[in-house]
């Protein structure tokens, strides 16, 4: 990690600029965070050309059997294609996926941010007379202080300032660690790309001791067998319906924030990065008594797209991978052992599983084959009325019951 003030130097050094935004998200300053957090302050290299080349060629074997195994399309379209890409540019992707959920979850912690005009002359009391009050320059002088004006608006600037910062935080430290597009179960934009980080994935076969090839083509089937699931329309609008009510319903404490800022000193840089650098700042109490009522339709159906994932992978896979039954114990080690950005995300999104949620997911699809052999299990996504419901997810026959049963 490089000396110095990191990013938040070159904050400070456009303050001014940086602090002017429209909508509830700073969206410069999030993309500013997310890149160094995704890349640790490091420069980056660019994607060899012969690894592109690779992973395109084990794509074409993956959507092949994924195609086969799952009897659905694996894009919304044509043939899939893989884009390597670099930590930074996942991060910097990624935060355009979800925008519109970051704004829609921004607007709700903004409802409730403690800074009207009073507020805001409370808090820069404790920042000492350098900004004047919020008024004019500095004593005697009758000139013009644009910083002194600048906190002197707070209220206005400082939530999509906090919520730039912190969006771009968590993101830059998912891709950090991020191979594919779907390390958080979640949809993404129908597409018929698959993005892919090569440098992760050969960092982690490396740490192992494990063949690229090997580690390149898993990662592949992982991200080709959940793009047929989450890419199917009526799955992707259940998920998106389900978190966008979760996120609508925070009810953040709002003395988290007003204790971070009272008394700072905005011109120490450790004092400003220890007060606003934390994603935790907003959130209080991070999940209310209404967002885990509505967390179990979501956990429910998520538990059930990672076990069906899994299940195609080991059919899958232990045809095509000679490591993988090692490789996947690692990976999938590395599944529940999540960076603090994954984890926060997790948690804001309610996407957040552990391993007992897995364990359930894949319980109920090994219920289903057990009973009715993969051509039941090939009903799963046929549309959104075979979708489980949270109780059938701990009782695969009834699902089963159901769905036999004859439309109203």
């Amino acid at each position: 990690m490089p000396s110095g003030g990191g990013p938040f130097e070159d904050l400070m050094r456009n303050l001014a600029r940086l602090l002017t935004s429209q909508g509830p998200i700073n969206w410069e300053i999030a993309r500013q965070m997310a890149q160094w957090a995704a890349t640790a302050g490091e420069p980056e290299r660019n994607v060899d050309p012969a690894v592109r080349i690779r992973i395109e060629e084990l794509l074409r074997v993956a959507e092949l059997h994924v195609a086969e195994a799952t009897g659905m399309p694996v894009s919304s379209g044509g043939l899939l294609t893989a884009r390597s890409v670099t930590p930074r540019e996942w991060a910097l992707g990624t935060l355009d996926d979800w925008k519109p959920l970051l704004e829609k979850l921004a607007t709700t912690m903004t409802a409730v941010l403690p800074l009207g005009p009073e507020d805001a002359g409370e808090v820069l009391g404790g920042l000492g007379g350098g900004f004047g009050g919020g008024t004019g320059g500095p004593a005697g002088t009758g000139g013009f202080d644009p910083m002194a004006q600048l906190f002197g608006n707070l209220p206005q600037v400082l939530g999509p300032f906090l919520f730039g910062m912190q969006a771009g935080t968590m993101v830059g430290q998912l891709g950090f660690r991020a191979m594919g597009l779907y390390d958080l179960p979640m949809p993404r934009p129908a597409r018929d790309e698959l993005v892919l980080v090569p440098a992760t994935i050969d960092a982690f076969a490396s740490d192992w001791s494990l063949a690229p090839d090997d580690v390149r083509l898993w990662v592949c089937l992982r991200e080709t067998a959940n793009n047929a699931v989450l890419g199917r329309p009526h799955v992707r609008s259940r998920l998106d319906r389900l978190i966008g009510e979760y996120v609508s319903a925070f009810q953040p404490n709002p003395q988290s924030l007003e204790e971070r800022l009272t008394g700072f000193d905005p011109t120490d840089l450790a004092s400003l990065q220890e007060a606003l650098g934390d994603p935790e700042t907003l959130l209080g109490e991070l999940q209310n008594d209404t967002q885990r009522r509505l967390q179990v339709p979501l956990r429910s159906l998520l538990a059930v797209v990672v076990g069906y994932v899994d299940h195609i992978m080991d059919n899958v896979g232990r045809r095509l991978i000679g490591s993988y039954i090692p490789l996947t114990e690692a990976l999938r080690r590395r599944r529940l052992e999540e960076s603090s950005g994954t984890r926060i995300l997790g948690q804001l999104f309610g996407v957040a599983l552990d391993e007992s949620s897995y364990e359930r997911g894949q319980d109920f699809v090994r219920g289903i084959v057990e009973r009715a052999g993969d051509e039941g299990l090939s009903r799963l996504w046929r549309s959104e009325r075979e979708l489980p419901t949270p109780a059938e997810l701990d009782a695969p026959g009834l699902w089963l019951a159901r769905i036999d049963l004859p439309d109203d």
